[in-house]
C-alpha cells in the first residue's frame, strides 16, 4: 500500500424530513449565523419544493435570503451573481439545496462572499487562499455526491468547463433527506443514478489516487445504488429506496473526491457544453464505449466490480449488466438518440482532450483518435 491522503466533510446527516427542521438545526450547529443564504434553481422554487424551507429557517428566528438563478452546467456569471446576493445580504452561512449545479454555486459563493479572492484565480487543484463562509448542502437528487466533494465545475466561455478542486469546498454538513427526491421523475432519477454508479467505477478503476478507503467506499455505492436504482425509477415514493440511493450517491462522492473520476467524465463533458446534455445521462451514453477500451488494462478491476454487483466475473459481464440496467430504467443509449450527428464527433474528440485533469486519472491513455472512436462507438 502507497502513502495516501483521504478528506471528506466534517457531518453527514441522514434523516428523512430533516429538512423541515433545517432551521433548529442550524441554529444548533451554528449558533453565530443568522443570516443564512439558499442557492438553488428557479424549478425547485416553481415546484414548491424551497418554500417550506425557507419557511423552516424563517421559524427558527433566522433571516433568510434566496438566490434561485443557478441554471445546468452553471456559467461565471452565475456564481458572480450569487455572490453578490450574498454579499448584499450580509450572509454568515450559505445553503446549497439541489443538485450538483446549486451546490457547486453554493461552494464558490462561500469562498468568495468572504474574501477578495477573484473567480479566475480559483480554478485548478488547492488555488483557495482564504477562508469561507460555513456551508450546508442540502442534495435533492442522488447523482453528483457534490455535497461531500471539494470540487465545483463551472462552464467558462460558450463550453468550456473548469474546475476548483480544494479542501476548503467541502462542506460543514451534508444534510439527506429522502422525502426531497419522491417526487423526482423516473428519467431524472435514472441518469443521475448512473452517474453516481460512473463516480464508484471510476474511483475504483482510477490511475493515480486509488486507495483501500475510496475502494472500500465505491463498493459499497456500487452495492446500493445497483440494488435500488430500478425500484427508485419505478416506484418513485419508495423512501428505503430514495434513502439507499442518496446514501449510494454521498459514499461514491467521496470515493471519487480522494481517487478523481477519469475518461468517463472527460468525453461527457463535452457533450454538456456543445449539446446541452445533463451531466449524468452524458455520462451514461459513454459510459460503456470508454469501459470497453479501458478493458485491455482495467479488465481485472472490472470484473472486481461484476463479482461484487453479482454481475459475473468478467469486464464484459460488467458492461453487459450495465448495458441491461439501462435498458431497465428507460435512459436513452446513443448519442445520436440525443442529437448528435457523426460530423460532431472531431469536435467532441478536441474538447475532450483539454479535460488534462481527468485524462491523466485514466487507466489507460486517450489520444484524441482514441476519443473519436469511443464517440463513434457510442453514436
Amino acid at each position: 500500500m502507497t502513502a495516501f491522503n483521504f478528506n471528506t466533510v466534517r457531518s453527514v446527516l441522514v434523516e428523512d424530513g430533516a429538512t423541515r427542521n433545517l432551521g433548529a438545526l442550524l441554529k444548533a450547529r451554528f449558533p453565530a449565523c443568522q443570516r443564512p443564504l439558499v442557492v438553488t434553481d428557479i424549478g425547485l422554487v416553481k415546484l414548491g419544493m424551497v418554500g417550506p424551507l425557507m419557511c423552516a429557517l424563517d421559524d427558527a428566528g433566522l433571516h433568510p435570503a434566496l438566490y434561485d438563478g443557478v441554471e445546468a452546467d452553471p456559467s461565471e456569471s452565475v456564481v458572480l451573481d450569487a455572490t453578490r446576493t450574498a454579499k448584499a445580504h450580509r450572509s454568515d452561512l450559505i445553503i446549497g439545496f439541489g443538485g450538483g449545479s446549486s451546490m457547486d454555486v453554493a461552494k464558490l459563493a462561500a469562498i468568495m462572499a468572504m474574501g477578495s479572492q477573484g473567480l479566475e484565480t480559483l480554478y485548478g487543484i488547492d488555488q483557495v487562499t482564504g477562508g469561507r463562509l460555513p456551508l450546508v448542502q442540502v442534495p435533492t437528487t442522488a447523482g453528483t455526491g457534490s455535497e461531500v466533494t471539494q470540487i465545483s465545475v463551472i462552464t467558462t466561455g460558450e463550453t468550456r468547463k473548469m474546475g476548483v478542486s480544494d479542501a476548503t469546498l467541502l462542506c460543514d454538513l451534508a444534510v439527506l433527506d429522502a422525502t426531497l427526491t419522491t417526487g423526482l421523475p423516473a428519467h431524472i432519477t435514472a441518469a443521475t443514478g448512473i452517474d453516481a454508479m460512473v463516480h464508484a467505477i471510476e474511483a475504483y478503476t482510477t490511475k493515480l489516487k486509488k486507495n483501500p478507503i475510496s475502494d472500500g467506499l465505491a463498493l459499497q455505492a456500487l452495492a446500493l445504488l445497483g440494488k435500488n436504482l430500478v425500484k427508485a425509477c419505478k416506484e418513485g415514493s419508495d423512501l428505503e429506496a430514495r434513502r439507499n440511493m442518496l446514501v449510494g450517491a454521498m459514499l461514491a462522492g467521496q470515493a471519487f473526491a480522494n481517487a478523481p473520476v477519469a475518461g468517463v467524465h472527460a468525453l461527457a463533458y463535452p457533450l454538456g457544453g456543445h449539446f446541452h446534455i445533463p451531466h449524468g445521462l452524458s455520462n451514461a451514453l459513454v459510459l460503456p464505449h470508454v469501459l470497453r477500451f479501458n478493458s485491455s488494462v482495467a479488465g481485472e478491476m472490472y470484473a472486481e466490480l461484476a463479482a461484487h454487483v453479482g454481475a459475473g466475473d468478467t469486464a464484459d459481464e460488467l458492461i453487459s449488466w450495465l448495458d441491461q440496467l439501462a435498458d431497465m430504467v428507460g435512459i436513452e443509449k446513443r448519442l445520436r438518440d440525443v442529437g448528435i450527428a457523426e460530423k460532431d464527433l472531431a469536435l467532441l474528440a478536441e474538447d475532450a482532450m483539454l479535460q488534462e485533469r481527468l485524462l491523466v486519472n485514466n487507466p489507460r491513455e486517450i489520444t484524441q483518435e482514441d476519443a473519436y472512436q469511443i464517440y463513434e462507438a457510442a453514436l
